[in-house]
């Protein structure tokens, strides 16, 4: 029965952070399906593509919150099958666990959301949402709770800048943030567990994983710049020529 429960738990966060938020937010507003143009992904830099700031910006504040709602739905979610709630932000072994396994899910839900065949965005901007959730639960690191999600970002848009590219962005933050988390930790006195590190590390993998077919276009030099106008010209999806 144990392990049932803890099924129900899975599912439920899985469930809650496979929601396409940018394919919802497009087909609503622009009555267009994002999956047609550029790569294809749900996510904010596709969303982008459609020429919406605002629903690039709010896609990637609803996916980097996706953590943060399943979170707060299994934490309910146990009083029910356990008779007994469990924070989140307390210290503990068990708490701690219980989070990383739901940020774990979160990110590969948002990856491969059974709502969408498994097709859904690269999970950078969940994975950055749990950086939120970590820094708030460990006050990171005696300095300030929000110095890891800003050191991130800082690091993404630093590169965005020079490079013009989200992706490179994207895989340059995710292969130093291990190398932030270990930091900050031990300038903090080493209050936040050392499976934090690894949790990015693995996090790390699966992002690049994500990214394979960017890593090969970045290689060849025909990887997309970053354009903050609707343009889906060469990156559009080609349709197969008709057979006559």
């Amino acid at each position: 029965m144990l392990y049932f429960k803890s099924f129900i738990l899975v599912l439920i966060a899985y469930l809650i952070a496979a929601i396409p938020t940018g394919l919802i937010l497009t087909k609503i507003f622009l009555k267009q399906d994002v999956r047609s143009i550029g790569s294809g992904s749900t996510g904010a830099t596709n969303v982008l593509r459609t020429g919406s700031k605002l629903l690039a910006f709010l896609t990637l504040l609803i996916d980097a919150l996706k953590p943060y709602f399943a979170c707060i739905a299994v934490y309910f979610s146990m009083k029910l099958l356990f008779g007994k709630l469990t924070t989140f932000v307390a210290y503990g072994l068990y708490e701690e666990y219980i989070t990383m396994a739901v940020c774990g899910i979160s990110i590969f839900a948002h990856c491969y959301p059974v709502y969408l065949k498994f097709k859904g965005g690269k999970g950078v901007a969940t994975a950055f949402g749990t950086l939120f959730l970590f820094s708030a639960r460990y006050e990171f690191l005696g300095i300030n709770w929000f110095v890891l999600p800003i050191s991130a970002l800082a690091t993404w848009l630093t590169v965005a800048f020079i490079s013009k590219k989200s992706s490179l962005s994207a895989l340059t933050t995710a292969l130093i943030l291990p190398v932030y988390v270990y930091y900050l930790n031990n300038l903090g006195g080493g209050e936040a567990s050392k499976h934090l590190v690894y949790f990015y590390i693995g996090a790390v993998v699966f992002v690049i994983f994500r990214h394979h077919a960017n890593i090969a276009r970045l290689i060849k030099g025909t990887e997309s710049n970053i354009k903050l106008s609707k343009d889906t010209g060469n990156e559009k999806k080609t349709s197969k020529p008709s057979k006559k």
